[in-house]
């Protein structure tokens, strides 16, 4: 019996995107940061590819949070693999 695929940690949107591909041999999902000059600041967001299929992030981001955009086109992609919608109501991109 192995533990090597143990984690101490729950595992991230992203990490559960990757190992769905894997197991259905898919390729990788690609991520993509986009971003958006909003007045003074700029609004960041991602995109993911998966089955050549692009796959957009529900909300945008301060650039701190730039990790989350990712997170979230991981989970909405992830979701979307497994059939079911995101929990959250989707938000236009137009929207911020």
């Amino acid at each position: 019996m192995t533990f090597s695929n143990y984690s101490p940690t729950a595992a991230t949107w992203v990490e559960r995107l990757e190992e769905k591909c894997r197991e259905a041999q898919i390729n990788p999902p690609i991520f993509q940061i986009v971003s958006d000059r909003r007045g003074g600041r700029t609004a960041w967001s991602s995109t993911v590819t998966v089955q050549g299929q692009n796959i957009a992030a529900r909300f945008w981001y301060d650039g701190q949070y730039v990790n989350n955009a990712k997170e979230d086109a991981a989970e909405v992609a992830l979701k979307h693999l497994n059939g079911s919608t995101p929990s959250s109501p989707a938000q236009s991109r137009n929207g911020w």
